[in-house]
């Protein structure tokens, strides 16, 4: 996989210092993050005004392939870095001393934030399947295949950290510092670098399509405008509503909402993971199983029409009672911890 040739002149030289550089260089000028934000959510509304068959499940049934075959490419080129078996073994062994309840606030949270429950997302790409499968069955291979990702993306990052001596906790601006080191050591890395960044960016924006297209949906049939006035209308208060994020990293850095060192990223963030999800899902719960809702009956109707797994009935008291209580617990341990 690798190659004593020099790397590519875009990569060659580089340490992981200089991409850390690089990174905080390109946050920290306000303009460049803005234009490329209104860039890609100009071209993420553009596929939501055709449609999600026309617009993303046509280019998703490409690009979301080529992205998994990649990730493997790219994990096996991690684990075979010198000095790998470190962070191998950071991600595989656990270390128990340190599992507390932050640890498992944490991994609820985590599930929550990436399987979008609670603020819509799968509610409304649920509603566009068809009946030939279970939705017990879909949710299982959507969870199955999440986790997979997941997996391949701690064998790319962790190996390399200690492969490189980067910190593992550095948060979401690790993937463009690690990766290129990666990338830096790879025969083709200026190809696979390409292809690596052209599927993240679609794989993120299939996720943040999944998103808007439930509030394109809500406001056509709150207000019954057509799709290509909603998506414009909403697109410009999309675009608007994201600025301070992007200016929270520079011009507006020394606003910290949620104490010294923290962003208005960590402010919104806070506000969905520990707000919106849990408080929507517990919505969700209640509408699905409560008389004044959906009701238990139809919910299982719904859920069981077609082949695949069932979901079981047996289950009503778990998802009626206590599900609603764990996440009521979640919601207030992540105020405690917060906060404490």
């Amino acid at each position: 996989v690798f190659s004593a040739k020099a790397p590519p002149k875009s990569l060659a030289g580089r340490s992981p210092a200089d991409f850390i550089a690089s990174f905080n260089s390109f946050v920290s000028n306000p303009w460049r993050p803005v234009i490329w934000l209104v860039l890609f959510l100009l071209a993420t509304h553009l596929i939501i005004v055709k449609g999600v068959e026309k617009g993303i499940e046509k280019s998703a049934k490409i690009m979301m392939p080529m992205l998994f075959v990649l990730l493997i490419i790219l994990a096996i080129c991690s684990i075979s870095l010198p000095g790998a078996g470190a962070g191998i073994e950071f991600l595989l062994k656990p270390d128990f001393s340190k599992v507390d309840g932050n640890v498992f606030l944490g991994a609820m949270g985590q599930a929550f934030f990436t399987l979008s429950l609670g603020i819509g997302a799968m509610a409304i790409f649920g509603s566009y399947i068809g009946k030939d499968h279970t939705l017990t069955g879909e949710t299982i291979n959507i969870c199955l295949l999440d986790t997979l990702v997941a997996f391949l993306a701690g064998l790319i990052i962790f190996p390399s950290c200690f492969a490189f001596g980067v910190d593992p906790g550095q948060g979401p601006g690790l993937v463009f510092i690690t990766l290129p080191n990666i990338f830096n050591q790879m025969v083709g890395g200026r190809i696979f670098g390409v292809l690596f960044f052209v599927f993240m960016t679609f794989a993120a924006q299939s996720t943040i399509i999944a998103v808007f297209e439930n509030i394109i949906s809500f406001s056509m049939d709150l207000f019954g405008t057509s799709r290509k006035k909603t998506v414009l209308i909403n697109g410009i208060a999309i675009i608007l509503l994201s600025l301070p994020c992007v200016f929270g990293f520079n011009i507006w850095s020394g606003f910290q909402p949620m104490g010294a060192g923290s962003t208005i990223q960590d402010l919104e963030d806070f506000i969905v993971s520990n707000n919106l999800l849990p408080l929507g899902s517990m919505v969700y719960l209640l509408f699905c199983t409560s008389r004044y809702g959906w009701g238990w009956k139809n919910f299982l109707a719904e859920a069981d029409t077609g082949k695949g797994v069932k979901f079981p009935a047996w289950a009503r008291v778990y998802v009626s009672y206590i599900l609603p209580l764990i996440v009521l617990f979640i919601f207030i341990m992540g105020y405690y911890q917060k906060f404490k």
